[in-house]
């Protein structure tokens, strides 16, 4: 799987996702710190990646586009540590991976996610 990670998410999760064979990017990576979430949305789908944010923007993006990619994660949780935040990314890689290839929204809290196909 391919993932563009957006600026609220940590470069450590970034890293981490590499070293366990994913095709991971920071916005950071490339100096796209200032891109604007619609081009955001546009390069994930041109590269086929998924998108990780904390930025709920990217949910109502999706679903005024009816696109059908690219596939984002969205984090609403408490404990926002790299460490908590790459343990939950972990569970929805493993236990979503059908979904997010075809086309899906999944916001993730604490304790449990919600997923929803795209387009909406």
């Amino acid at each position: 799987m391919k993932i563009l990670a957006d600026m609220g998410v940590s470069q450590t999760v970034v890293k981490a996702l590499c070293q366990m064979g994913f095709d991971a990017k920071h916005l950071r990576d490339e100096e796209l710190q200032r891109l604007p979430d619609p081009l955001i949305v546009e390069k994930a789908r041109l590269e086929n990646r998924i998108i990780l944010t904390f930025d709920l923007d990217f949910g109502e993006l999706m679903a005024i586009s009816q696109a059908d990619l690219p596939s984002v994660i969205i984090f609403r949780l408490k404990n926002t540590s790299p460490q908590f935040v790459l343990k939950r990314l972990q569970t929805i890689l493993e236990s979503c991976s059908e979904e997010l290839i075809t086309g899906a929204v999944i916001v993730v809290s604490d304790e449990r996610y919600r997923l929803r196909h795209l387009p909406i």
